[in-house]
């Protein structure tokens, strides 16, 4: 992803974001200025309100919330195509490594049926020729009453990634298959995605 506040980008030759390349070059150079570095508070909120249950992490990156919920003893699966994610992630998770896999989302078939799927900066890293794929996997991997929740980059950007989606389009892309029971606005947001996130639970119908 682009960052707007960093003047000392990288050159970079995949231009591609639906490739695993592209981002195994960031990683590489490290250059990843979506990172967090850690794990939302909004994430650890929404969390200690629930009961523990299967979790899905698509394009996991660093993957700090797998790790959150490994230790918390939460069922989890974390992934990514790109194979220098899942390398920074496994790094990341030390023991609880084994929960991360390299796999694309979209042929991705989980050993169990998620409860939660977490959105975190990964529809956003979609190009929009992808976005009603990513509706309709998402209504296929989970069951009715399970959750696709997390945080929304909202409002469009002139390129990325980040692509932002406009709040319209979201609701057109979603509601089809899922009903919205949670809108949170979000603080604490790193400068990639400041002022742009929110926090949003969607319910599959």
């Amino acid at each position: 992803m682009s960052d707007p506040t960093n003047s000392d980008i990288p050159s970079f030759e995949n231009r591609d974001p639906n490739s695993p390349g592209f981002w195994d070059e960031r990683f590489s150079q490290h250059f990843t200025p979506w990172d967090q570095a850690g794990v939302p508070e909004t994430f650890k909120t929404f969390v200690a309100s629930r009961e523990a249950q299967n979790v899905l992490i698509p394009g996991c990156g660093s993957a700090y919330e797998a790790l959150f919920l490994a230790e918390r003893g939460w069922p989890v699966r974390a992934i990514d195509f790109a194979p220098g994610a899942v390398e920074a992630a496994r790094k990341q998770l030390g023991a609880h490594a084994g929960v991360v896999e390299e796999a694309d989302f979209f042929a991705y078939e989980p050993p169990v049926s998620p409860d939660w799927i977490y959105e975190r900066a990964f529809l956003c890293a979609l190009p929009k020729d992808r976005w009603q794929d990513y509706a309709e996997r998402m209504a296929a991997l989970l069951k009715s009453g399970a959750l696709l929740a997390g945080f929304f980059f909202i409002g469009a950007t002139p390129k990325g990634p980040p692509f932002g989606i406009e709040r319209r389009e979201l609701d057109a892309l979603l509601t089809p298959h899922f009903e919205l029971i949670e809108d949170r606005e979000v603080s604490g947001s790193i400068p990639v995605f400041a002022g742009r996130e929110r926090w949003l639970t969607w319910r599959r119908i």
